[in-house]
């Protein structure tokens, strides 16, 4: 893409395939957000409905797939009205939640957490076991390699294979444990504002980003990563997904650590690995690298606080393998 919102190119086709689809024609078309990947509108249409449109591209092109799943096993998502298939796009017209009336609260947050992770397994997901956590590092190595062979992210990139390699060097232990319960569907961008709350009920928006992995990852992306973190509410969280029905079993240490210390650091390294292998793919811009550097330094040195990753003790540089980024 050549600007900073979703090309029209791949908006306006998809457009036409779900318009198609639908045989309605709507009156008016309101953008709530839009950016480099994605885009969601409001389509209002003549006999007072509306609907919600959303258009993607790569890598965010799965969420039908696994919308349709939740569907079938009448989970609270937004029901799926229709969807089209491009080869550099996804378009989806979905049931309209309205705006949400508040924010919601950690026992609805545990609550959702517990329904997402008892879900039956989604085939075709990325999965994050305890041998794909221990990867992580090394794929982000790869990642900054190929990067750097681009000419891009040449700000803050010897800080970040620093860290990088210090945390390679303490993943395969630090990953013991991810496949302790709870193990499996994981929403991927469990925020605030996923978790849509109405008089309707509490309803989870946003699937472009699950995945099969450890539940407590999910937890801990309640917090985000741009501010401190903070295990003491990560641990409050947990407790209160334990109460909520949750498995006893997220409360257990891993990685020699303790649970909400152990999920929020590599909660870090999972959203660093994948803005590095998003952006080596081709997904964001060469303009954003500077700002997306900084964003990733940060991450990965939390992560080394949070994992107890110590400094390397004369090791030689790990090699970097020619790695896949399309």
């Amino acid at each position: 893409m050549n600007s900073a919102m979703l090309d029209e190119r791949v908006l306006t086709p998809l457009r036409g395939d779900l318009l198609a689809a639908s045989r309605r024609v709507p009156t008016r078309r309101h953008i709530i957000q839009t950016w480099e990947l994605s885009s969601v509108e409001r389509w209002f249409f003549p006999d007072g409905s509306s609907l919600i449109c959303k258009l993607a591209t790569a890598p965010f092109t799965g969420e039908a797939t696994v919308l349709r799943a939740l569907n079938n096993q009448q989970a609270p998502v937004p029901l799926l009205d229709g969807y089209a298939m491009r080869p550099d796009g996804l378009g989806m017209l979905m049931e309209d939640l309205g705006e949400p009336s508040r924010t919601a609260t950690f026992a609805e947050a545990a609550a959702a957490a517990r329904w997402v992770h008892a879900t039956a397994g989604i085939p075709n997901l990325p999965a994050f076991d305890e041998a794909g956590l221990a990867r992580l590092p090394g794929q982000g190595l790869d990642a900054l390699n190929e990067l750097r062979r681009q000419g891009r992210f040449t700000h803050d990139a010897e800080g970040i294979e620093a860290v990088l390699q210090r945390l390679a060097g303490t993943a395969r232990r630090r990953a013991d444990g991810a496949e302790r319960p709870p193990f499996g569907l994981c929403h991927g961008e469990f925020h605030r504002t996923s978790l849509h709350v109405s008089r309707a009920g509490c309803r989870l928006v946003d699937w472009a980003k699950a995945f099969s992995g450890p539940g407590l990852l999910d937890l801990a992306t309640w917090f985000g990563t741009r501010t401190p973190t903070e295990p003491r509410l990560l641990t409050k969280l947990i407790h209160a997904y334990v109460a909520a029905g949750g498995h006893p079993d997220a409360e257990a240490d891993r990685g020699g650590l303790p649970a909400a210390r152990w999920a929020l650091g590599w909660h870090r390294v999972w959203a660093a690995w994948w803005l590095l292998t998003t952006a080596a793919a081709g997904h964001h811009q060469a303009p954003a690298d500077g700002r997306h550097a900084q964003v990733v330094l940060r991450q990965l040195q939390g992560a080394v606080d949070l994992l107890r990753a110590p400094p390397p003790t004369g090791a030689s540089r790990p090699s970097l393998t020619a790695g896949r980024f399309s």
